[in-house]
């Protein structure tokens, strides 16, 4: 297993606190897929003002950890190293569950399509093993 921490997840990223949404990689494969994991608590930034009296994290930014889980995988290629990962949509997009302080969220995302810039990836978020989460984002490497 390829395990990356927060250090090295800001080496292929360009993503930083408060936007940084990825906490480790539990394993990758450069060009295929990753697995990353957000601890969610209550002291992000979004819970003052997404549902305070019942703190949700919000919808799109659970799809956005997906993209930057997403966005390691198609950065650690040697070709694609120092580049930036942008999105270019998100398709098929399904929210089955809440995600609130406490959750421990599983997210993967697996390159089903690559050519040149473009690509695509089938992503999954998931709490307790229940899927929350589920799309298929476009994305565009450029510099």
């Amino acid at each position: 297993m390829n395990r990356l921490d927060i250090k090295q997840i800001q080496e292929i990223i360009p993503h930083r606190h408060p936007f940084l949404l990825v906490d480790y990689i539990e394993d990758y494969e450069p060009g295929q897929y990753a697995v990353g994991y957000k601890c969610v608590t209550y002291r992000e930034d979004f819970f003052k003002g997404h549902f305070p009296q019942e703190p949700v994290m919000p919808g799109v930014l659970t799809v956005e950890a997906l993209a930057q889980v997403g966005a390691v995988a198609i950065l650690s290629q040697e070709e694609n190293k120092g580049k930036v990962a942008y999105f270019g949509g998100i398709q098929k997009c399904k929210f089955r569950g809440k995600i609130v302080p406490g959750d421990k969220v599983r997210l993967e995302t697996k390159i089903i399509k690559q050519k040149g810039p473009v690509g695509i990836g089938e992503a999954t978020a998931s709490v307790d093993g229940k899927v929350v989460v589920s799309a298929e984002l476009t994305f565009m490497v450029g510099k």
